[in-house]
């Protein structure tokens, strides 16, 4: 076994290790990165890369430390885009503030699967065909355009194919179960939008891959390379949608730098293609030798080139637009004034008390209703607004103990009015479904 080889084994163990810390972290403490801590995590992951390019250098492999560099800031740029579509996605399925983390980070490990086989077919099939890179390289120049100029991105504003497949197949709910890909009402399994919504992620993605995985076959075709390129770009992408947060929205000429990108590395596959010529119709089969040969470093520099032009071009456009407005902010991390100093949303009290999400509101045992916080905190639910309690019960609380809940209030309601029990719930109670909304015109 060469040294290479020991390399990869213990790299992608390492790799896998780092994967799973991650998501254990994610679904035991579901929560909102606060700017420091996704700060941290980006700069970690993003150190983590480095450190592999450095081990390759010192192993006095060079040639696979720069193609690595290379085809990590080449998958990482063009992953900028999945960033703006995680925002349409989970917009769309109005994805709880708490549970971003974890739909992210699952949506990101599908893709990461999907990629490989993606890589595995690929190698093969430039392996054996190395004609394809015309195809690949026409492709990228042609997308280079439509993302130039073709106007708004729609991408994940609609439900993709796999996602409407499995809504006329399976009983799909609107209902959020915690953190639980299904739901069983009246004798009934339906699936959960966390289910649909990691799907959405992961198999979108895939859709990104069709872009990426041709254009790093541009800087490498070492199936380890690229798959280890593709995991460091997406690993610290979850992270880098919390700290970006509204300045994304922001970087008005990003996709300017991203089609440059795209553009270049399209013309650069296909003067591959020429270089090593098969077709028998094209210079009779023969290698085109007047062709320009481009270097990996030459990449390297357009990459960073149109990077940085795009950034910088942006925050010139926005510093302008604030002398204009007077909103001088950055709009960086999350934006919402709910979202607590420790990463955690929350709504406060009368007396000014902020209390965690996710929360609970119980009966207590003299009748009346009671909020216990994510970390235990307790207060009378009369104390808070009366729409915000309602609203933060629906995103939180499963649905079992929502109609527990609401069978409380209205046996309570009940008692108190001398009469059967009614369907109406009480004005204090943060009610949320069908019988107690469609009764009460305040739900």
């Amino acid at each position: 076994m060469t040294p290479y080889q020991i390399f990869e084994i213990v790299s992608l163990t390492l790799l896998v290790g780092v994967l799973i810390f991650d998501l254990l972290i994610v679904i035991k403490r579901p929560h909102v990165p606060s700017m420091k801590e996704a700060t941290a995590w980006v700069v970690f992951y993003v150190s983590l890369a480095l450190v592999f390019a450095g081990v390759l250098f010192v192993m006095g492999d060079a040639q696979h430390a720069g193609e690595f560099v290379t085809g990590w800031l080449l998958e990482y740029s063009l992953s900028i885009d999945n960033l703006f579509v995680f925002i349409i996605i989970l917009s769309r399925f109005a994805v709880p503030k708490e549970m971003q983390q974890r739909v992210l980070m699952i949506g990101i490990l599908i893709a990461i699967v999907l990629r490989g086989i993606f890589i595995v077919v690929g190698v093969q099939i430039i392996e054996s065909f190395s004609w394809v890179f015309y195809i690949f390289g026409a492709y990228l120049v042609y997308v280079a355009w439509k993302q130039a100029f073709g106007g708004e991105d729609e991408s994940g504003e609609k439900d993709n194919f796999v996602v409407r497949m499995l809504k006329k197949r399976v009983n799909v709910t609107d209902t959020w179960n915690g953190g639980k890909a299904t739901l069983t009402q009246e004798g009934v399994r339906y699936f959960t939008p966390f289910l649909m919504v990691i799907l959405a992620l992961g198999t979108t993605d895939l859709l990104f891959a069709i872009d990426s995985i041709p254009a790093i076959f541009s800087v490498t075709t070492d199936p380890f390379l690229v798959f280890a390129c593709n995991i460091f770009a997406l690993m610290g992408l979850r992270q880098l949608y919390f700290l970006l947060g509204g300045l994304l929205d922001r970087l008005v000429y990003l996709h300017y730098g991203i089609a440059a990108i795209l553009g270049f590395i399209g013309v650069k596959l296909v003067f591959h293609a020429m270089e090593a010529n098969e077709l028998p119709f094209l210079n009779n089969g023969q290698p085109i030798e007047w062709v320009p040969h481009i270097e990996t470093w030459h990449s390297l520099v357009v990459i960073l080139v149109s990077m940085v032009v795009a950034v910088i071009a942006s925050l010139i456009k926005l510093r302008i637009d604030a002398r204009k407005t007077g909103d001088t902010s950055l709009h960086l991390g999350p934006s919402e004034a709910e979202l607590g100093a420790d990463g955690h949303y929350h709504i406060v009290d009368a007396t000014g008390t902020a209390f965690y999400r996710p929360l609970r509101v119980e009966p207590t045992a003299t009748g009346t209703l009671k909020v216990v916080d994510a970390k235990g905190q307790e207060g009378m639910a009369s104390d808070f607004h009366e729409d915000e309690l309602r609203s933060a019960a629906r995103a939180d609380m499963d649905e079992s103990s929502l109609e527990e809940l609401r069978e409380h209030i209205r046996e309570r309601d009940a008692r108190a009015a001398g009469a059967r029990p009614a369907d109406a719930p009480s004005a204090d109670a943060p009610s949320a479904g069908t019988e107690a909304d469609d009764a009460d015109p305040k739900a």
